[in-house]
């Protein structure tokens, strides 16, 4: 199972979701950085579970615990190492489910690949819990681009068939959520959730500050690593960049960014290519939508089959289970982007 990603900033996740605990080995990160722990736990806090009605009732308090790496509250020369313990597992959630997989789970392509070893608890080691770790390495970088005055900011731009504003793609500030757009996302997640069922959406985010001439073309470009890292979060269906597939229907005229002079530098008058040219950065605003597929964890009833018999099956799955993951899903982004982005800064 590969579970680092980087190249020069190299991130390696381990545990499961009811296992004791998960965490994160973080190597490549300049020493002597003193990590802001309040602004860590902040960040950290935001994607925590069982905060409210449309998140699982699992609670977890998320604490990063710095099992190695730290001198004085500094970085150095070894690398990182943090763990999460899991407070709140309820493994015997999961007896139903082992001999039949649930539908849109990795329950039964693990078990293809991995046999009855798998555990199914939680997802094992496929489960959005394991975004958590990922959250502390996030974190950690979003400090360290602050520091070069770049910034990262994802948004909910859609949850199930309600849509709220986009960003400015040339001037990216976070769009504010008219009330009645907030609560109708509020309203539409409870109502899936009274009736057994869950919701997906689209977040967008913007990387605002980074220079021109980041990425190579081909296999190292920003696009191919931001995919890498952002696929490695569960429920992530889909990514877009700049205009994405609304491109397909546009000419040429219609899609094409002019170059200007502005402040004596070249930038585009509008930014349909995403901040991404040929793989490299244009030094506009990096913009990307990432899709979030519903929470496959229904308590509505669904056809599966019975592994050891061999035959059909049926399924209600019971346990604790966010109605949609979104929300829980932005920071996770951020975390992802934050990552990609530094590792290919520190070339």
């Amino acid at each position: 199972m590969r579970n680092t990603f980087g190249n020069n900033i190299k991130i390696t996740i381990f545990g499961a979701s009811h296992a004791p605990d998960i965490g994160v080995s973080i190597e490549g990160l300049p020493s002597g950085f003193a990590i802001d722990m309040d602004e860590l736990r902040a960040f950290l806090k935001r994607r925590a579970p069982g905060q409210g009605a449309h998140t699982t009732a699992r609670k977890e308090p998320d604490e990063a615990e710095f099992i190695e790496g730290l001198t004085d509250g500094k970085t150095g020369d070894t690398p990182l190492k943090v763990i999460i313990r899991n407070t709140d597992i309820k493994p015997t959630d999961y007896n139903s489910i082992r001999d039949i997989p649930r539908p849109s789970h990795a329950d039964y392509t693990a078990f293809v690949k991995y046999g009855e070893k798998h555990d199914v608890s939680g997802g094992g080691a496929f489960s959005g819990r394991m975004t958590a770790p990922m959250c502390i390495a996030g974190g950690i970088c979003l400090q360290l681009l602050a520091r070069e005055n770049i910034q990262v900011a994802a948004h909910i731009t859609q949850i199930g068939n309600i849509r709220a504003p986009e960003f400015d793609p040339v001037h990216p500030t976070l769009p504010v959520l008219g009330t009645k757009v907030n609560d109708d996302m509020l309203a539409a997640i409870e109502e899936a959730r009274q009736e057994g069922d869950s919701l997906g959406g689209i977040i967008e985010c913007a990387v605002v500050g980074i220079p021109a001439g980041v990425g190579e073309p081909m296999f190292d470009g920003v696009e191919n690593h931001l995919s890498a890292i952002i696929f490695g979060i569960p429920a992530v269906k889909g990514i877009e960049f700049g205009n994405g597939f609304a491109a397909a229907s546009l000419r040429g005229s219609e899609n094409n960014d002019a170059f200007i002079i502005k402040d004596g530098n070249v930038q585009t008058r509008t930014n349909n290519h995403g901040g991404i040219l040929g793989g490299i950065t244009s030094g506009m605003p990096i913009i990307f939508r990432v899709a979030i597929k519903p929470t496959p964890s229904i308590t509505i009833e669904q056809d599966s089959v019975c592994l050891s018999k061999m035959e059909a099956a049926k399924l209600s799955i019971t346990g604790r289970h966010d109605p949609c993951i979104v929300p829980r899903a932005v920071p996770c982004i951020e975390a992802a982007a934050a990552i990609a982005i530094y590792d290919l800064m520190r070339k």
